[in-house]
């Protein structure tokens, strides 16, 4: 996952001065003659993650088409981000009466519609609301938009994950190749802590974080960490992988109350869904980490790992490659919670 995907637009904004900024993001026309129509739609694009999510998608230029969806508040959104002098054509899209006509056509859905966490809220307390949005949109998908790849952001992902495939089994359209957990904030935080702590470059740092997207669930391989490191002790590693499990609850505690983690969400979430869309087109070698349907590690029948993406969604589960100690220790410790959350959201599916 490189920045690559945005640096044309901070370019476009450090030439904010230049009498010919505009022209020249219009010239440029991010050579979209060589791109394919591609139509993102996001479900949830009036709130906090779906807000800045919308923004960054409406800069990348592989999106022609971009359908935001919610509940409430989308024209407003979709006509301040329509005004945006990139490729893509906006439509705002609001209630249950709109909700097909949102998604229809759509090559990739991005789901980061839900309650978000508040302080002394576990992803598991927001199951019981955020089960049923989910279910209820993908069941729309199912019908409107059978063959596109869905990138899983509500919360429980753990659990989200498992109703989606369950709605789609039930109606027929299941491809276990299209349905993604993001999963991609817990990269991007293992970067960032692992570079500010190993003094390397936070630009050129990779850390591979397996298993899933809750608390200690959350693995980071820092022994697969690259540019390696050697100043970094037991001690040091321990506290990173802590850290990269805890970051949620520290951006929620530090907005006091007042949000969750909205913004760096969004950022991972247009990465990832960025590396969807290069994989659609054909764009060779793209691997990112993504909660999907796996065989890696026995009993359970979802787990994040490395995921080489293609144009039909997962080209191919990549394995755990070597762990370290402490990491089989951690590994083996997330087991019974990962494996009782994926119940729980197959169950939920069952039942409801």
């Amino acid at each position: 996952m490189k920045a690559s995907l945005f640096r044309s637009a901070e370019a476009a904004l450090r030439r904010v001065s230049s009498p010919s900024a505009s022209s020249h993001l219009l010239r440029r026309s991010y050579c979209v003659e060589s791109k394919p129509e591609r139509k993102v739609a996001v479900l949830g694009a009036a709130g906090g993650i779906g807000q800045p999510l919308a923004l960054l998608m409406k800069l990348n230029p592989l999106v022609s088409s971009l359908s935001l969806y919610d509940i409430a508040g989308t024209p407003g959104v979709a006509a301040d981000v329509s005004h945006i002098n990139t490729r893509s054509q906006v439509a705002g899209y609001m209630g249950d009466d709109q909700l097909g006509q949102a998604l229809e056509g759509a090559d990739l859905v991005i789901i980061p519609a839900g309650v978000p966490r508040k302080p002394g809220m576990t992803r598991d307390d927001l199951f019981n609301i955020n089960a049923g949005i989910v279910k209820s949109l993908c069941t729309a998908i199912a019908k409107y938009c059978p063959n596109a790849l869905v990138n899983m952001i509500s919360n429980p992902v753990n659990s989200t994950v498992p109703i989606a495939a369950e709605v789609f089994k039930k109606a027929g359209t299941y491809d276990e190749k299209k349905l993604f957990g993001v999963t991609t904030l817990d990269v991007v935080r293992a970067k960032t802590f692992y570079a500010g702590k190993a003094k390397v470059p936070v630009a050129e740092a990779n850390v591979p974080v397996v298993g899933g997207h809750a608390g200690i669930t959350i693995l980071p391989l820092f022994s697969q960490a690259t540019p390696k490191s050697n100043n970094l002790s037991d001690e040091d590693i321990v506290a990173l992988t802590k850290r990269t499990q805890d970051g949620g609850t520290e951006v929620v505690e530090a907005k006091a109350g007042k949000g969750s983690a909205t913004l760096s969400m969004a950022y991972a979430g247009a990465v990832f869904a960025d590396a969807c869309l290069k994989g659609l087109n054909g764009v060779p070698d793209v691997v990112e980490c993504s909660f999907v349907q796996s065989t890696i590690v026995p009993d359970l029948p979802y787990f994040a790992s490395k995921v080489k993406l293609g144009k039909n969604g997962v080209e191919e589960v990549l394995g755990l490659g070597p762990l370290s100690d402490y990491e089989k220790q951690g590994l083996e410790s997330l087991k019974h919670e990962l494996k009782a959350s994926i119940e729980k959201g197959i169950k939920f599916a069952a039942q409801s």
